[in-house]
């Protein structure tokens, strides 16, 4: 049995909905639990991290994905929080090794989302993890109308939805949801390789 974790902020709710589609896709995999971790800003305390039972529970799993709306070009101040009080596991290299991926959300086509994703993998890097990206082309180049990576993302999962500002519950496109179920399973595949 293989476990995969995700670890993810969400402010209007559009991330929390790709991290329960990564879930699910992981879920999907036989012989996998998956399980999510939601950031809030009550587990920080005067800009310090203040939950060890948090990442004691990454620490045990063997995939950790990453998950952050991309907040001005990068990770939102709560999901940074969560990585600075991290420091003391990537110092005694607690996640070396694990199998790690990442995704995020923007109100726009671009939004400088691929800034975010770097910033997530390159943590992973500097935790001396096994970075996954995502392998699936645009379904579109095969005139396929289902959105799977719509954004054309490899080096994680990118999603968009349009700003809405009257208040709505937060939605996301089918096909964003589709790609983070994919990476979700792709994620889970890895682990049991990795942990074979």
């Amino acid at each position: 049995m293989s476990s995969v974790v995700v670890v993810y902020f969400s402010g209007a709710g559009h991330t929390h909905l790709m991290a329960e589609a990564v879930a699910a896709g992981a879920s999907q995999v036989s012989g996998t639990t998956a399980k999510l971790l939601r950031i809030t800003g009550d587990q920080i305390k005067d800009g310090r991290w203040k939950q060890p039972e948090f990442l004691e529970t990454l620490s045990q799993a063997d995939a950790i994905v990453f998950g952050s709306p991309t907040y001005m070009g990068g990770v939102a101040a709560q999901f940074k929080a969560f990585i600075d009080g991290a420091s003391e596991i990537w110092f005694a290299q607690g996640w070396k090794n694990k199998i790690a991926g990442g995704f995020t959300h923007s109100g726009s086509l671009s939004g400088d989302k691929q800034g975010t994703l770097l910033y997530l993998a390159t943590n992973a890097a500097q935790h001396g993890m096994v970075w996954i990206g995502f392998a699936d082309l645009p379904s579109s180049y095969f005139g396929k109308t289902d959105g799977l990576n719509r954004l054309g993302s490899f080096l994680g999962v990118m999603g968009q939805s349009n700003l809405d500002m009257s208040g709505n519950p937060a939605e996301i496109d089918p096909g964003d949801r589709l790609s983070a179920e994919r990476y979700g399973q792709r994620i889970a595949e890895a682990a049991q390789r990795w942990t074979a």
